[in-house]
């Protein structure tokens, strides 16, 4: 069985280098660049996994936390920072982040807090 993840981010060519990264496990991976169109995704897909660059056009990462709160089911949300730091990381955590993914993105950290957020995700459902 396939995840979904929605990415979102102004920087489609993050998109692009996380979907190579993430190629060889069962995932698929979307991209949109705003607040918005992840509302709009996740009314119409089922994702296992949110993934929200910390700075928006329309918003941040926070914003995308709390659109994902909102929606039925059990969501991970890993946020991806160009300038993250231990202050930042465990600020992240303690609003309800799963994980955060610094930037640059390193294939060996994103594939295992990928994998390890889909595999919590589904465990939660059918637990």
């Amino acid at each position: 069985m396939r995840s979904r993840v929605l990415y979102v981010t102004g920087h489609p060519e993050d998109a692009v280098q996380l979907s190579q990264m993430l190629q060889s496990l069962p995932l698929v991976l979307d991209h949109v660049s705003t607040l918005e169109q992840a509302q709009t995704q996740l009314q119409e897909k089922d994702y296992e996994v949110v993934v929200a660059e910390a700075a928006l056009a329309d918003g941040n990462w926070l914003d995308v936390l709390h659109l994902v709160r909102a929606q039925p089911g059990e969501l991970e949300v890993i946020v991806t920072y160009r300038q993250a730091d231990g202050g930042f990381w465990d600020k992240a955590l303690n609003l309800g982040a799963y994980d955060l993914l610094a930037q640059p993105f390193s294939e060996a950290e994103v594939r295992r807090i990928f994998y390890n957020a889909c595999c919590r995700t589904q465990y939660m459902v059918a637990g």
